[in-house]
């Protein structure tokens, strides 16, 4: 059976988690279902252009009775509706939107209150039948810190850095495995980039943004990470990557000359050519713990070998030094 569920879909609001924990439990019974932001819909003819296309939708379902549920009010498809809360509690107090949600819970063929209180106000105030009414509190799936997985992104919010570069794909990945999370992390540079970034942020779930920190708390920050992640287009030679691999975390770097010159594919970290293959790595690094150790192991010593800060102090020196000979 094929369902189209409405909502408002709001980013990082309480109704956007409940539709989709709700749509996954559809989902889970062998249905298709198509989850669509309410707002996107200005009517009842919109919604039934939207039916027309195939393979046909069989049933509808609606969050609220007032955003959601009128504009299924003209659709030739049997539909359930879920109150919202704002609805029952506060939408019934204008008259003209109290009459439309009558409406839409005559023709429903069922609906779903979360508490007790909802489905008794709902009966006073829309005169619905109390067998239509079905009683079901909002199930709850929490995310334990410790399981989430952090894929951290250490990079100064400029163009170079091409910030934006996994956000659609991480954020697609996220929807289907919801503890790995992305965070954005570094000082805002170009205003212009950092407000599309916050834009991006905002629209998107499982990315976040986090304001620019102190190396030592951004060390911190690595160590507690899943993995530490490169997006620029180019690079001279990133600090994070190496900090992250001294630190024991595993690199996923995009694939150009500056990151290949430090990371050697599966053997000091991962390397990658678009999002698709960032997610293709990402769940390599996920699935294969041989691998995960291989690279940290490896990282580590690379960085040891290769980047010892006592060498580099040395040199620093002895060239400073040779300013002064004759």
């Amino acid at each position: 059976m094929k369902i189209l569920f409405l909502a408002c879909l709001k980013p990082k609001t309480g109704n956007h988690t409940t539709a989709e924990r709700i749509r996954s439990h559809i989902e889970s019974a062998g249905h298709i279902c198509e989850l669509r932001h309410a707002g996107e819909f200005q009517s009842s003819a919109d919604v039934n252009s939207l039916l027309s296309q195939d393979p046909p939708f069989q049933g509808a379902l609606a969050i609220h009775l007032y955003r959601a549920g009128r504009l299924l009010l003209d659709v030739q498809l049997p539909f359930g509706v879920i109150f919202g809360g704002t609805d029952i509690n506060e939408d019934v107090k204008v008259e003209q939107k109290r009459a439309v949600m009558e409406q839409v819970l005559r023709k429903a063929r069922f609906a779903v209150a979360f508490t007790t209180k909802l489905k008794e106000e709902a009966e006073i105030h829309l005169m619905s039948q109390s067998s239509k009414i079905y009683l079901q509190p909002q199930g709850v799936e929490s995310e334990h810190v410790d399981e989430l997985r952090v894929f951290l992104l250490v990079c100064g919010l400029r163009t170079v850095k091409d910030p934006l570069y996994l956000v659609e794909a991480f954020s697609a990945w996220h929807c289907k495995n919801v503890p790995n999370i992305l965070i954005i992390l570094g000082p805002n540079i170009d205003p212009v980039l950092t407000a599309e970034v916050k834009s991006a942020v905002k629209r998107t779930t499982g990315v976040f943004l986090a304001h620019e920190r102190s190396q030592q708390e951004v060390h911190a920050a690595m160590k507690r990470s899943f993995a530490v992640v490169n997006s620029s287009v180019s690079e001279g030679m990133s600090a994070a990557i190496l900090e992250a691999m001294h630190l024991r975390v595993p690199v996923l770097a995009r694939n150009i000359p500056g990151n290949a010159a430090v990371v050697q594919h599966e053997v000091t970290g991962l390397l990658y050519s678009s999002p698709q293959d960032f997610l293709h790595q990402s769940q390599r690094l996920l699935s294969d713990q041989e691998l995960r150790e291989r690279v940290v192991r490896n990282g580590k010593l690379y960085v040891e070998e290769h980047h010892s800060l006592e060498k580099e102090r040395e040199t620093y020196q002895r060239l400073v030094d040779s300013l002064h000979s004759v």
